[in-house]
């Protein structure tokens, strides 16, 4: 397994300032217009037929006043909802000034469509993970009116129903193939067409590019398709491309007995059917063997904008654009130069195992499952998630590694299974997503454990990471035990001197201290770096991250006159050591200057970061996190010294470049803005603190959970900004949900809860 299961370890790097901890406002999404005439309906329905009553209804409920019109057509799949509701489209097209499709199977494909959607109205916000645009693009719908969404595929109503809570204005249509669980919403049930109407939907394909085919034969063959029309579009594709007759198609078509095919009540016969379909168009391409393995390997990715260069390893050229090239000849694929799509069903019906289909043999779904899984692992243990410039990587990784994760069970997991899970959790933590990175943790440690054992290293490397995400959660009633337990099982399995045995010590300490418990965590510290110190050297880098870590212990315990030489000394050892260049030199700079400022010695902090600070930028580039933290730094130390004129400029620079690099829903730019407001007050400007502690408050909520870490403090910050004002009806409050919250989350005798309780102490009337 990669070395990027190791144990996470690292320096403390991150000043926290209880009451300067910040963020930044979302871009003016709801200011941006809709492009005139922007439309983004997919289907041509040139060749639509039928449909006149199911069309009326939908005109009819789609024309009745309210706040929103929203309306779900369901049916089979296949059956042609998606084709129904994009001709209801086309045909109202100057109803709406948008018109938007999302593809919405899951709730991951409904983000990617409203990030779409947010990007297209506001390309400046491209570079953002998907989570921030589809949020973007939310907000957008919610302010606006005379819109079109179309919904499509809805897997279950509870998919989509946060999103018409959220969205009160404008038209949305919905596809699913469930029938039942719409409640409020109306609905309009959809059918297969009738057998004349099918008959002429066929004629109208082949002729289109056939035009003296031959269609004896037509009606039977509709009739055998169950006058369906996907199915019935894709036989048409096929005898138009293959100049095969109706009836020579039927005839291969009776060769192939019905069979089973996982799939819901509503929708299982039809897939069943499309699946036979599928059947014969594959064994049309026998002469390309490479299509059937292209074809289930693409089953196991999202369905749409599949990178091209996602496959590449498991087919060699040319046959891969060989393969490519016939499966969209015969319409199982849609290809560009650089993206491949393939129809939900199609993935559905490729990746069913049957025994008696050559063309879905258990083991070769099994193969393309754990060949895609493997690609897509090594993608990212190339990759560093902690580097902005490689996050593009990741978010393009992303929806490939939901839908493989999606559509498969944890008893099929393999170690590289384990390894996709451990990088994916390591830069979704860093984005602040801790609760999907817990996930992916516990499922990677039960899959690794499964496979190899409870005592495996990259097990317990597996374990330390999901405890070390419960700490950022701030669940550290897990987070410890779990520390605890794995330390045990690291000194029985790879012995007490072992360096990942004294980087899981090191990670127990941190954890007592998060929790306000120095009591042990400075001893644990302290019995750390005398064992690397013994075992691994004095100068080796580990050995200096635990004289730092131990630094910081004794800093927040206001024994600075044990932390500042300590620091002082790191710092002259890893110039030595590692280069005053080197990132950790930079960090021990960094923290130096963070204890003069605790201390009080404003002299000698602020030339120290302002020195730090030209170093990340000359060494790590002005928009590196650490540059950014750095900045962040140095306008707390103005701050510190009263000098805001130089403080909130920072301040507002750094916040601004945040959100341009990280993002506007980046734990650290929630940081900025946060910081920001507290400048802010400082100054006096209660009518500019008060609104951005208010929306830093409500975005933590949304981007971190109600009970985090992070949030809390806000919670206090705001309180303490009503107070500042005069506003104790509020203050005062809010000040007792962030104690009994802190109190219920970190502990009655935790740092931040013991401020919070002092805070509402001088808040209250004496």
């Amino acid at each position: 397994m990669n070395n990027s299961l190791g144990v996470q370890v690292g320096d403390n790097n991150i000043q926290h300032n209880y009451n300067t901890v910040t963020q930044a406002p979302l871009p003016p999404i709801e200011s941006v217009p809709a492009v005139p005439g922007l439309s983004r309906i997919p289907f041509d329905t040139a060749l639509f037929v039928g449909r006149t009553d199911e069309l009326d209804r939908l005109d009819e409920v789609l024309s009745e006043s309210g706040r929103a019109m929203v309306v779900a057509v369901h049916g089979l799949g296949g059956v042609g909802k998606s084709t129904l509701a994009a001709r209801f489209a086309h045909l109202h097209a100057g109803r709406f000034g948008l018109q938007w499709w999302i593809t919405a199977d899951t709730p991951a494909a409904i983000d990617t469509g409203l990030a779409d959607l947010a990007e297209t109205l506001q390309p400046a916000t491209a570079g953002l993970p998907v989570e921030q645009r589809s949020a973007l693009g939310t907000r957008w719908l919610a302010t606006h009116e005379d819109w079109l969404v179309v919904l499509d595929n809805v897997t279950s109503p509870r998919d989509v129903a946060g999103l018409l809570g959220r969205v009160r204005t404008g038209t949305v249509v919905i596809t699913s193939r469930q029938r039942s669980g719409w409640r409020a919403v109306e609905t309009v049930p959809l059918d297969v067409l009738t057998g004349d109407e099918a008959l002429t939907l066929l004629a109208r394909i082949v002729r289109s590019d056939w035009p003296e085919a031959d269609m004896a034969g037509a009606d039977q063959l509709c009739e055998e398709l169950g006058w369906l029309p996907l199915a019935v579009e894709q036989a048409g594709a096929y005898l138009a491309q293959t100049r095969t007759s109706p009836a020579a198609y039927l005839e291969l078509l009776a060769r192939f007995p019905e069979r089973a095919f996982t799939a819901t009540a509503e929708g299982g016969d039809a897939q069943r059917t499309m699946a036979r379909v599928w059947h014969v168009t594959l064994d049309h391409l026998t002469d390309t063997p490479a299509a059937g393995r292209v074809l289930r390997q693409l089953a196991w990715y999202a369905p749409d904008s599949i990178p091209r260069h996602l496959l590449a390893g498991a087919v060699d050229e040319p046959e891969l654009s060989e393969a490519l090239g016939r499966l969209a000849a015969y319409s199982m694929i849609t290809l560009t130069a650089d993206t491949i799509t393939v129809h939900r069903l199609v993935q559905a019906v490729t990746r069913t195992p049957d025994p008696t289909d050559p063309h879905r043999q258990p083991a070769d779904i099994t193969t393309a499952r754990d060949t895609t899984t493997t690609i897509l692992a090594t993608t990212l243990t190339e990759q560093d998630p902690h580097t902005p410039a490689e996050w593009p990587a990741y978010r393009m990784v992303l929806p490939h590694a939901r839908a493989l994760l999606d559509h498969t069970t944890p008893d099929t997991d393999t170690s590289q299974t384990s390894l996709l899970l451990n990088e994916l959790g390591v830069y979704l933590n860093g984005q602040g997503d801790v609760s999907t990175a817990i996930d992916y943790y516990s499922r990677a440690c039960d899959s690794h454990e499964r496979l190899n054992g409870p005592d495996h290293p990259n097990t317990l490397s597996l374990r330390n990471n999901l405890a070390c995400a419960y700490e950022s959660a701030g669940d550290l009633g897990r987070a410890i035990p779990l520390l605890e337990a794995a330390l045990t099982d690291y000194e029985r399995v790879l012995g007490p001197d072992h360096p990942d045995t004294l980087g899981s010590r090191d990670n127990l300490a941190s954890a007592y201290q998060s929790a306000g418990d120095l009591g042990r965590a400075i001893p644990l510290f302290e019995a750390t770096l005398t064992d690397r110190e013994r075992a691994l050297g004095p100068d080796h880098p580990s050995t200096l991250t635990s004289r730092n870590n131990l630094a910081s212990a004794y800093k927040s315990a206001g024994d600075l006159g044990r932390a500042i030489p300590l620091y002082e000394a790191t710092l002259t050892d890893r110039e030595r050591a590692l280069g005053p260049d080197h990132p950790s030199t930079l960090t021990s700079r960094n923290n130096l200057a963070s204890a003069y400022k605790s201390a009080g010695d404003l002299s000698r902090a602020i030339p120290l970061y302002e020195t730090a600070l030209t170093d990340y930028e000359r060494v790590l580039g002005p928009d590196h996190p650490s540059t950014l933290t750095s900045r962040n730094n140095l306008a707390c130390a103005y701050e510190s010294a009263g000098d805001l004129g130089r403080a909130i400029p920072l301040f507002e620079a750094t916040l601004t470049d945040r959100e341009r690099a990280l993002g506007p829903d980046h734990p650290s730019t929630l940081t900025s803005r946060n910081n920001l407001a507290s400048a802010y007050k400082s100054a006096g400007d209660l009518s500019r603190a008060i609104p951005l502690f208010e929306a830093t408050l409500t975005d933590r909520e949304r981007a971190l959970g109600p009970d985090h870490p992070s949030t809390l403090t806000s919670r206090n910050n705001l309180a303490s900004a009503y107070q500042s004002a005069g506003d104790l009806s509020r203050a005062i409050p809010l000040y007792e949900t962030a104690l009994t919250d802190s109190e219920r989350i970190l502990g009655l005798n935790h740092p931040a809860t013991l401020i919070i309780r002092s805070n509402l102490d001088r808040a209250r009337p004496t």
